[in-house]
């Protein structure tokens, strides 16, 4: 019986129909045949100009290789690195990626109006570019002064081989007078430590005074070397750095007779297996008498002293060494029967020790050497009752058969190439070290009577590797030039569009230029390196904008037709608008990928940080003004460019970089 109420009927749930509708097939809304096509097509239109954009990244680096010396060793691996990455990646691009592509793009493609960034971007960048192409001479005057005063920017940058790399360590190497004793070496080194360790951001202080029993440590007893270890620079004192623990230092180790020297362990060590010279700059003296050149030598040093930035002058002894000269009296020898290896047998035995046998225990070999107590060899006259054994009058002194005297004499010979040399050695500071060496060779070439006839100088140390670098970078940077512009004109087939793209280099320089001005870095092999490396990714972003403003030249000639009396300014105007605008997020994404890659590097500390900021610098500011103009003038110059073609030969001529 109804009772006016509906009957509610339950029906059961059908769990496969409710999974076949999740998983089900969408229904494709073109062919799978057409969405290869539209894939290999699209691959098709940049995958030549990516593939030429990396060859010209990997031709950029290929001059990082010519680099020699300790230049070489710096950048040879970062080369290494980035040529076998960018080789595997120019592979990718044509076989790889379009088959991820057509794994991944399924499905209704949205066209680039429906990405909203895409539309936020396209709307500020197409009244923009529409303002350029209107005020031509005014964008063009912009980007030449912008380029104009990049140069004397350039210009008024100090030069210098590298960055100073901070080792987080200090090497303090002060020199002594040639003749001091082992003694007061000692005694001199125990003071400095104790006045190092007084400050608090020292950590450890490590001393050595004397030399090893081998040829590779050549330093003389004068000489000490100590290793000073500093703390994390959380634990410093407020606003000190490490150029001010220096200083400080310095002021507190004025010791009579002692001329502080300081610089880094490693670089030390470099500088002087490289050039011979521990400290940034040597002036090297060739001649062939020991007093002219030690003459010369002080001369040189009073035409320096007072130059701005030189510190630690030094001029590097080649006299005052004490040396007991033995003279054997030849005449007497035949009355006493000896001969002169007798003499020097006892002699060599007596002061300098003989070896007569070792002790073993277990695996540590020691020898047993023998020699005269100290008190019977610690003065001449001691050395003089040196007794001989003579086979006709038994024993007898040493100085009956030879004179014994103390003389003056170089305490070590050092030569080059066949030449006595001496040197003056100086560390430069609060300076460039190209300027402050520019500015000493200055003075001593108007300086007066320093070179006798026979004598002459030769400037060593770290600006011996920025003269080499300099001339080694001369000649790379033309090269790598013409090798992009081969690059480009294979890529495009045409002189002209390479040219187009090969202009993107001088002002991606504005860029570089300006921040590492304003950055307060100095020239180097690091920031040369970074404008090489620059020319390639300046170059690769240009490539993109040049294919898609092809692109747009194409679509043109096949809507209207390719003659000048088709296709009218407006036209050109308009597709050259269309090829920029609606290719924007591709270009920017070019340039972000540059941007973020390389930016974190500015906020890098550590070891090593001083050394790769100066070479992503230049490529940073570069990167960012080369997009803009790549992003406004680019298009201009196309256009202008297109408009002369058809002015002049009745149409256009679009170079295709698509297959």
């Amino acid at each position: 019986m109804n009772n006016g109420r509906k009957n509610n009927i339950i029906k059961p749930f059908n769990h496969m129909k409710f999974l076949s509708k999740i998983f089900r097939k969408p229904q494709q809304w073109i062919s799978e045949e057409e969405r290869l096509r539209i894939i290999e097509r699209s691959s098709k239109q940049v995958s030549r100009g990516v593939f030429f954009a990396t060859v010209i990244i990997i031709a950029s680096f290929l001059p990082v290789f010519m680099l020699t010396g300790q230049e070489g060793k710096y950048f040879h691996p970062v080369a290494y690195t980035k040529t076998f990455i960018m080789i595997i990646d120019a592979l990718l691009v044509i076989t790889l990626a379009p088959v991820l592509i057509s794994f991944v793009m399924k499905g209704k493609f949205r066209p680039d109006h429906a990405n909203p960034v895409n539309r936020l971007f396209e709307k500020i960048y197409a009244p923009v570019i529409r303002g350029v192409l209107k005020w031509r001479k005014t964008t063009l005057a912009v980007n030449i002064l912008a380029l104009i005063i990049s140069i004397p920017l350039l210009r008024s940058l100090g030069s210098e081989f590298m960055p100073p790399l901070d080792e987080q360590s200090i090497l303090f190497m002060p020199i002594t007078l040639p003749d001091i004793s082992n003694a007061e070496a000692k005694r001199i080194l125990q003071v400095q430590d104790k006045i190092i360790k007084s400050v608090p951001e020292v950590d450890k202080v490590l001393g050595k005074a004397g030399r090893a029993n081998t040829a590779t440590d050549n330093s003389p007893i004068s000489m000490i070397e100590t290793i000073i270890m500093l703390k994390p620079k959380n634990e410093w004192r407020k606003g000190i750095t490490k150029h001010d623990i220096i200083n400080e230092l310095d002021h507190k180790l004025q010791i009579p007779g002692v001329v502080n020297g300081w610089t880094q362990p490693i670089i030390n060590r470099i500088n002087m297996l490289a050039t011979g010279i521990r400290t940034d700059v040597g002036v090297k003296v060739y001649g062939q008498q020991l007093d002219s050149i030690a003459a010369v030598s002080e001369r040189i040093k009073i035409a320096l002293e007072g130059t701005p930035g030189i510190t630690d002058l030094y001029v590097e002894p080649v006299t005052g060494g004490k040396y007991l000269n033995i003279d054997i009296k030849r005449s007497e020898l035949g009355r006493y029967g000896l001969n002169v290896d007798d003499v020097n047998q006892v002699v060599e035995t007596a002061i300098g020790g003989q070896s007569i046998g070792a002790i073993i225990e277990g695996r540590r070999r020691f020898s047993i050497s023998v020699r005269l107590a100290q008190d019977y060899r610690n003065s001449v006259e001691n050395i003089k009752r040196i007794p001989l054994q003579s086979p006709v009058f038994g024993e007898t002194p040493l100085s009956a058969v030879a004179d014994i005297q103390f003389e003056d004499g170089p305490p070590m010979i050092n030569s080059e190439n066949a030449l006595l040399r001496g040197a003056v050695l100086f560390n430069v500071r609060d300076r460039d070290l190209g300027g402050a060496v520019e500015e000493a060779i200055g003075k001593i070439n108007h300086a007066k009577g320093i070179l006798p006839k026979g004598y002459f100088l030769e400037w060593s140390g770290q600006y011996e590797n920025l003269i080499r670098g300099k001339k080694t970078l001369l000649w790379i940077a033309p090269v790598t030039l013409l090798i992009i512009f081969l690059s480009l004109y294979f890529a495009f087939n045409s002189i002209r569009e390479a040219f187009l793209s090969l202009i993107t280099i001088p002002f991606a320089l504005i860029g570089g230029a300006y921040l590492i001005y304003f950055w307060g870095v100095n020239l180097s092999v690091a920031v040369a390196v970074g404008f090489i490396a620059l020319f390639g990714i300046a170059v690769e972003t240009g490539i993109v904008m040049v294919i898609y403003l092809n692109d747009a030249m194409r679509q043109l000639i096949t809507l209207k037709g390719n003659s000048k009396e088709a296709i009218t300014r407006e036209d050109l105007k308009e597709y050259v608008i269309q090829g920029a605008v609606k290719r924007l997020r591709p270009k920017l994404m070019t340039v972000c990928v540059s941007l973020f890659g390389l930016t974190p590097v500015l906020w890098s500390n550590g070891v090593g940080a001083d050394v790769m900021q100066p070479i992503v610098l230049p490529m940073i500011g570069g990167v960012f003004t080369s997009a803009v103009h790549i992003l406004l003038v680019t298009p201009l110059i196309f256009l202008m460019t297109k408009e002369y073609e058809l002015r002049k030969y009745g149409k256009l001529e679009v170079s295709d970089a698509t297959h």
